[in-house]
C-alpha cells in the first residue's frame, strides 16, 4: 500500500474529524493515495483564539516531523492553517493548509470574497493572515455566526444562520464567492450554495482535491 495523505484536525473534536473524513472519502478515487485522519487534541474544543492556534501549530509540526517518512502529504484541516510553515520546515512532502487552498480557489471563482467565520474571536487572526498574504483588499467582508466549531456543521442549529450570514456578505458586502471559514461547516456547503446562488467554497474538500491531485502528479499514489 502506498503512503497516506494525513488529514490533521488540530483540535480535540473527533466528531468534526469524522465529518471531514466523510467529505474527503467522497472525493477519493481508487488510484488516489490512501487517506488517514487524525485528531491531534491540541486544544480541548475548537480553535478560536490566537493562543489556540499557536498551541495547534506546535502539535501539527510535531506530528509532521514524526510521520513525514511514511506520508505522501499532509493537510492541515483547520481554516487558520496552524503550523503550516513550521511543518514545511521539517518535511519535503506537500503540506497544504485548507485556509490557503480555499482562498486560492475562491479567487478562481470570483473577485470579492466573503468569509463566514464560526466566531468573532477568530476574526482578527483571519484578517492578519489575509493581509500577510496580500489579499486583504480582495476580502469583501467576514461575518461570524458565533457558534462552536462542532456546532457550525449541525443542520438544525447552524444552517439558517450560515445562509443568513452568507446572504449579508453577498448583498451588503458585495461578495461574489463565499468561503466557509471553519472546517466544522463542511457538511452544509451544498445547502448554503443552493440558497445563495453564488459559489460556496468548502476548505476541506478544496484542500483534499488539491492534495490528491498533487500526489497523482508526484506519483505518490
Amino acid at each position: 500500500m502506498s503512503n497516506p495523505i494525513f488529514f490533521l484536525n488540530p483540535n480535540g473534536l473527533a466528531d468534526v474529524t469524522r465529518e471531514i473524513e466523510k467529505s474527503v472519502r467522497a472525493l477519493r478515487v481508487q488510484q488516489d493515495a490512501p487517506a488517514a485522519f487524525e485528531t491531534l487534541h491540541a486544544v480541548a474544543g475548537g480553535i478560536e483564539t490566537q493562543r489556540d492556534a499557536d498551541r495547534a501549530a506546535v502539535a501539527v509540526a510535531e506530528f509532521v516531523a514524526r510521520h513525514e517518512a511514511n506520508a505522501a502529504a499532509f493537510v492541515i484541516a483547520c481554516y487558520s492553517d496552524p503550523g503550516l510553515f513550521a511543518a514545511r520546515e521539517v518535511t519535503k512532502k506537500p503540506v497544504i493548509g485548507i485556509g490557503a487552498a480555499a482562498m486560492a480557489v475562491a479567487l478562481a471563482r470570483g473577485s470579492r470574497i466573503g468569509v463566514i467565520a464560526a466566531s468573532t474571536r477568530g476574526m482578527p487572526r483571519h484578517w492578519r493572515a489575509y493581509h500577510a498574504a496580500r489579499i486583504g483588499d480582495l476580502v469583501a467582508g467576514e461575518r461570524a455566526v458565533n457558534l462552536g466549531v462542532d456546532e457550525s456543521g449541525q443542520r438544525a442549529l447552524a444552517l439558517d444562520k450560515l445562509i443568513a450570514t452568507g446572504r449579508a456578505l453577498r448583498d451588503d458586502d458585495g461578495a461574489d464567492v463565499i468561503v466557509l471559514g471553519c472546517a466544522g461547516m463542511t457538511p452544509l456547503r451544498a445547502d448554503i450554495e443552493a440558497a445563495l446562488d453564488v459559489p460556496v467554497i468548502d476548505p476541506c474538500s478544496t484542500a483534499a482535491s488539491l492534495a490528491f491531485s498533487i500526489c497523482r502528479e508526484r506519483g505518490a499514489a
